[in-house]
C-alpha cells in the first residue's frame, strides 16, 4: 500500500500572483497610454519624463512574462 502523495509547488502559486499582478498593472499602463495623465506644470519637470517612459507597460508586461514562465515551468501534473 505505497500512497503517492501530490504536492503543488508554491512556485506555481507565485507564477500565478505575477501574473495576476502583471494583468492589472499592464493594464493600468494600457489605460493610461489611451487617457494620459494631465501634464504638470509646476514642480519637477521629472514628472512629466517619467511619465513619457510608460513604465507600467514595461513592468506589467515584466510581471506577465515571469508568471507565464513559473506557471507553465512549475505546473501541477507535469511529468518529470
Amino acid at each position: 500500500m505505497s500512497e503517492h502523495k501530490h504536492f503543488i509547488s508554491i512556485w506555481f502559486f507565485i507564477g500565478l500572483l505575477l501574473g495576476v499582478y502583471g494583468v492589472l498593472i499592464l493594464g493600468s499602463g494600457i489605460y493610461e497610454l489611451i487617457v494620459p495623465p494631465p501634464v504638470v506644470t509646476q514642480g519637477p519637470v521629472e514628472l512629466n519624463v517619467a511619465a513619457n517612459l510608460h513604465a507600467a507597460l514595461w513592468w506589467g508586461a515584466l510581471l506577465l512574462t515571469l508568471g507565464l514562465v513559473y506557471t507553465v515551468n512549475f505546473r501541477p501534473g507535469k511529468e518529470k
